[in-house]
Order: C-alpha cells, then sequence, then structure tokens
C-alpha cells in the first residue's frame, strides 16, 4: 500500500468521512474520562470507599489528563500526528483493560491517571482538524470534530450508567478498550500523514510553552476562562451521581440519564464554530459563559421547589449550561488555533492544560463542597466559578476591526500581539 502524502501548507478540503471518523475517534477517547462519573456509587459499594476517596478517581482521571496535554501534545508539532494518534489509541485501550480488573484503590487510582494520560489523543485530533481545514472554514471543520468529542462526554454517562446498572461499573471499561482497539485501525487507515511543523527538541518544544503564553494575551484570558468554566462544569459531573443517591435514593442509570440531557452540547460545537467565523469568538465568548452562569442561578433557585420540581430544572439547566459550556470551549479553541497556525499543538497543549487543572480542582472542591454543605454549597461554587469566568470575558478589551479565523498556512509567522487582540473579535 503506497504511504499517504504528508499534509503541507495548503491541504486539499478533507473528506465528510474523513471528519466525522476524527469526530469519532475524539469522542471515544475523551469518554474515557468520564466513563466513572455515573458508577462511582457502584465503584465506593463495591471497594468500600469513602465519598472524598471515590472523588480521587475522577480527579486523577483529570490530572492525568492534564499531565498528557501539557507532557505529550506538543510533540504534535514535532511528529506525525497520524502516529502519535494511533499509538495513543492502543495505549488507552490497554489502559481501559487493566482498569476493569482493579482490585483495589490504589491500582485503579493508577490506571485513572493513566487513563487521563492516554486520552489526550483526542486534544492530538483537534488540532489535526483544524490543519485540514480549508481557508475560513476553521471554526466550522474544529465545531464537527469537537460535536463528535462532546457526544463522547455526555453520551459516555449515559451509557456508563445504564451499564454499570445492569452489568457493574467493570464492564464499560470492557467495552470501551474494544472500541479504542477497533478506532485505532480505522484511523490508521484513514488518516494521512502529517509534515512537522517544527524543528525543536522534546526539551525546547516544552519550554516554548512559557514563551507562547507570554506572547498571546488572547491565549492567557482564553486558559483561565475555560479553567474556571471547567471547574464549575467538573464540580457539577463528579457530584450528581453521588447527589442522586443521596437525596433521592436514584441509582446510576438514572445519573448516566442527566447525559442525555445535556447532548444538546453536541449541537451546540458544530454551532458554535459556525458561528464563530461568522461573528467573531469575542462575541461567541461572552454569550457561552453568560448562560452557564444563567444555568447554574438557576438550579440555585430551585432549592426552593419540591424535589420532583428540583430534579426538572436540574434536567433543563444541564442541556443550557452544556450549551454555553461547549459553545465556549469552541469558540476558544478557534481563537487560539489562529494565533500561530505553525504552533497549533503547543497552544492546544496551554490551553488544555489550564483548562484541565480546572477540571480537577473542580472535582475536589465538588467533592469536598458536598460533604461539607450538601448539594446548595456545589451550586454555589458552581455559580461563583462560571460568573469568575464570565467577568473575565466581558473585561477583555473589545477589539476594533475584525480580522477573519482561517486555517493561514502552517509556516505563517507567528501573529503580533495587536493582530492577535484583533481576533477576538
Amino acid at each position: 500500500m503506497t504511504p499517504s502524502p504528508a499534509i503541507t501548507a495548503a491541504p486539499p478540503a478533507p473528506s465528510r468521512p474523513l471528519i466525522l471518523t476524527l469526530a469519532a475517534g475524539a469522542g471515544f477517547a475523551v469518554a474515557s474520562l468520564y466513563y466513572a462519573q455515573p458508577v462511582l456509587q457502584r465503584i465506593t459499594d463495591d471497594l468500600h470507599l469513602t465519598v472524598p476517596q471515590s472523588g480521587l478517581i475522577p480527579t486523577l482521571t483529570q490530572i492525568g489528563y492534564a499531565a498528557g496535554i501539557f507532557l505529550l501534545l506538543p510533540l504534535g508539532d514535532r511528529y506525525d500526528r497520524r502516529t502519535l494518534i494511533v499509538l495513543k489509541a492502543l495505549a488507552l485501550a490497554l489502559m481501559l483493560g487493566l482498569c476493569s480488573l482493579a482490585p483495589g484503590l490504589n491500582t485503579l487510582l493508577l490506571t485513572s491517571f493513566l487513563i487521563g494520560v492516554t486520552a489526550t489523543m483526542a486534544q492530538d485530533i483537534v488540532p489535526a482538524a483544524s490543519i485540514l481545514a480549508p481557508a475560513g472554514q476553521q471554526g466550522r471543520t474544529i465545531g464537527t470534530v469537537m460535536t463528535g468529542l462532546t457526544a463522547g462526554i455526555l453520551l459516555s454517562r449515559t451509557v456508563s450508567g445504564v451499564v454499570g446498572e445492569h452489568f457493574g461499573w467493570r464492564a464499560i471499561y470492557l467495552i470501551a478498550a474494544a472500541l479504542l482497539l477497533v478506532m485505532a485501525g480505522v484511523l490508521w487507515r484513514m488518516l494521512p500523514r502529517f509534515k512537522a511543523q517544527s524543528t525543536l527538541s522534546y526539551p525546547a518544544l516544552l519550554l516554548s510553552l512559557g514563551g507562547l503564553w507570554k506572547t498571546h494575551p488572547p491565549l492567557r484570558r482564553a486558559a483561565l476562562t475555560t479553567a474556571v468554566l471547567s471547574v464549575a462544569f467538573s464540580a457539577f459531573w463528579s457530584t450528581l451521581a453521588l447527589m442522586l443517591h443521596q437525596r433521592h435514593g436514584l441509582g446510576s442509570d438514572i445519573a448516566g440519564a442527566f447525559g442525555l440531557a445535556g447532548a444538546a452540547g453536541a449541537i451546540a460545537a458544530r454551532m458554535a464554530g459556525a458561528l464563530s467565523d461568522r461573528i467573531g469568538t469575542h462575541r461567541v465568548t461572552r454569550l457561552a459563559a453568560g448562560l452557564v452562569t444563567a444555568s447554574f442561578l438557576a438550579m440555585g433557585t430551585a432549592e426552593a421547589l419540591p424535589m420532583t420540581a428540583q430534579l426538572a430544572v436540574i434536567a433543563f439547566a444541564t442541556v443550557t449550561f452544556d450549551l454555553g459550556f461547549q459553545s465556549s470551549l469552541v469558540a476558544h479553541q478557534t481563537l487560539v488555533y489562529s494565533l500561530d497556525p505553525a504552533a497549533r499543538g503547543r497552544l492546544n497543549a496551554v490551553l488544555f492544560t489550564v483548562m484541565f487543572s480546572g477540571m480537577a480542582l473542580g472535582s475536589v472542591l465538588g467533592t469536598q463542597a458536598l460533604a461539607l454543605a450538601g448539594w446548595p454549597g456545589v451550586i454555589g461554587l458552581t455559580v461563583l466559578a462560571s460568573g469568575t469566568g464570565l467577568l473575565l470575558r466581558l473585561t477583555a478589551p473589545t477589539p476594533v476591526s475584525v480580522t477573519p479565523v482561517s486555517a493561514a498556512p502552517a509556516s505563517a509567522a507567528p501573529l503580533k500581539e495587536a493582530e492577535a487582540e484583533a481576533l477576538e473579535a
């Protein structure tokens, strides 16, 4: 079989099957981060854990994801992305299989951390889609792939909850491992080779992350905004199953069903990408952060309602806050990838290292808030965190000119600081 040609600075428009395959690959990978959340109560009962101990499982997974993004994503600028994606898919399948066999807490925490590290293949896929995107359609292409990624996040909870309720929590990890093995083969066959965009050594790649952080103010604001919104996102999802069991006596299948309520976020991803191309990322990020904050405020006001009405409000607000969160994420990615097209992997590493540090912090703070102040404490935390994200966007400099967001050539020089600010239009 003749090797696929390497992607150069001006790639042809990718085929729809290829983009859908990338979306599926991102979805399967990122789903691995969330399988534990709906079945935390079952894991807690099976391994005789306390609530703080079980809270370490999603926390270690998010920490592993943040570490993998920081340490491994910069390699995408130095080596063929196809090879990196497939190797991570195989490693992730192995880690999921080992997790299903975990006999106790320590083994479970170790494999959860390594699942997070290897699940970063999802964040290799998104910049790959950005490189493949034709000029002027970067936001739309990223949005399509993010639709798959978002569906993976949300449907993973639903599937995990149902499988966990009927077959035990270990079964979902075995099923996921098999799916990742299949996906590795499909991605190897369909993906083209990608030309290296940097000749820097690995230590130099890591050191350059600090330079990117200093050079691009929009990168800093995007990373900090996504981080605090992620604190709210993670605090909610890390404690939902425990709250439903403690307050309502509901099982993991019901907790997983809330993932369906949030599946609207998958629709929002593609819409937000197209909207960013049309009206600019600056406006989209403000609207999205406002929607997240309003959703958690609605959950807080529902505390005075009867229990059934509370659940209805939480389900509806789950739809709206996922819409806002995913729209914010896609808009920020579209902005960040345009700052320096030759450094997409490293820009992505900075954005998502900070973001998933927020996710890990949200898991810790969420479980502690639940233990100390119950569900109202969790909602108070989410309102504070999302409100901070909205404030960061409202105080961002309003650009005076509009620069279209497009897939610039890989050889393009980094944008100057003034140009970078204009990209937030």
